[in-house]
């Protein structure tokens, strides 16, 4: 089989994404003791937060048969994770897979590797993470694998993780752990509001 499917994963509770969003990434981060982590994976959208499930989709460098099999399985609220190598020589996405994901109430693209069509994407309200950007359009011979681990910018991903997103980057956990973090994070969000605040009143009375 040129592109091996396996069951998709359950998605992530409504609950559970609610609680996660506009969640900064940095504070998730800061509390898995800030050592998983994708380098060198942009936003390239316009910007906002992204969450979702992971649906994973493993490819070979430069070839998007396997993004376009995933489209067929993908759900409202899935995130599609490419694991394209890391290579930027072809784009695996472009316009048209961002339309058509769009249209399927896809939540969000992450690419290690590259995307085309850059002024749709920045125009787009669909986020969009990636290695890098060309013109050169992607090969569809295969192979390719679905609802596997994968590996975006050096960050272990697995079908079914709740994926965060924002200006600085993306974040992947799974939903037994980003309940078990919630509240750590509640309270580092109150203690950041509070310094942020203290820092603010410092200045207006020195202004004064």
């Amino acid at each position: 089989m040129i592109i091996a499917e396996h069951p998709s994963a359950e998605q992530v509770s409504s609950a559970l994404v609610a609680e996660y969003l506009g969640v900064a990434t940095s504070i998730i981060s800061d509390n898995l003791s800030r050592l998983p982590g994708a380098t060198g994976i942009l936003p390239y959208h316009k910007g906002g937060h992204m969450i979702g499930t992971a649906l994973t989709v493993k490819t070979r460098a430069g070839d998007n048969l396997a993004i376009h099999a995933a489209l067929k399985i993908a759900r409202a609220g899935d995130i599609v994770v490419v694991d394209g190598g890391g290579d930027i020589s072809q784009a695996l996405i472009g316009e048209i897979i961002l339309t058509h994901a769009e249209s399927l109430g896809v939540a969000g693209f992450i690419i290690d590797g590259a995307i085309r069509d850059l002024a749709a994407i920045r125009a787009s309200d669909l986020p969009c993470y990636a290695r890098g950007v060309t013109h050169k359009g992607p090969y569809k011979f295969g192979p390719g694998a679905l609802n596997v681990s994968v590996s975006i910018g050096g960050l272990v991903i697995n079908p079914g993780d709740l994926i965060v997103g924002d200006e600085d980057g993306i974040v992947a956990l799974a939903p037994a752990v980003a309940a078990q973090l919630l509240p750590g994070i509640r309270a580092q969000e109150e203690n950041e509001r509070v310094k942020i605040a203290r820092f603010k009143e410092a200045r207006l009375q020195l202004q004064g």
